[in-house]
């Protein structure tokens, strides 16, 4: 897995929250983690370099303070390559019990075989009051 310091974060390759929705589904969730935070997610290659993206890491902050570090290959089971001024839209979802904060980054090669990264920018994942728990 790439990690932050053996790569460069690539000016113009950037990551926008489109849209984070909230989904409560007891039926299908661990009940220790019973909310569904939705999220849409756009990667933006506005670099000069074409860029294969390979991997990711997510980082969940919880209210107490503990974090749960999530990393794999790919990209919604795929390695997206972005073209200068392509870009690349997906969703997908975080399970939590608590309030939380996610952050990441996105990790792939342009094609000299330069490790480049974006950073996901922080979004809280902030649980509508009539579904906390009693």
């Amino acid at each position: 897995m790439p990690d932050l310091s053996r790569s460069f974060e690539l000016p113009g390759l950037t990551v926008r929250l489109d849209h984070l929705g909230y989904h409560l589904e007891r039926e299908k969730a661990p009940p220790d983690t019973p909310h569904l935070f939705i999220y849409f997610l756009t990667i933006s290659n506005e670099s000069d370099r074409t860029v294969t993206l390979l991997a990711r890491k997510w980082v969940l902050t919880f209210e107490d303070g503990s974090r749960q570090v999530f990393e794999g290959d790919k990209i919604v089971g795929e390695t997206p390559t972005l073209a200068p001024l392509e870009q690349f839209t997906y969703n997908s979802f975080h399970l939590v019990g608590t309030n939380a904060e996610a952050e990441g980054a996105f990790f792939g090669l342009d094609r000299s075989g330069q490790r480049v990264h974006t950073k996901i920018p922080r979004f809280e994942l902030i649980i509508p009051p009539t579904h906390e728990a009693h």
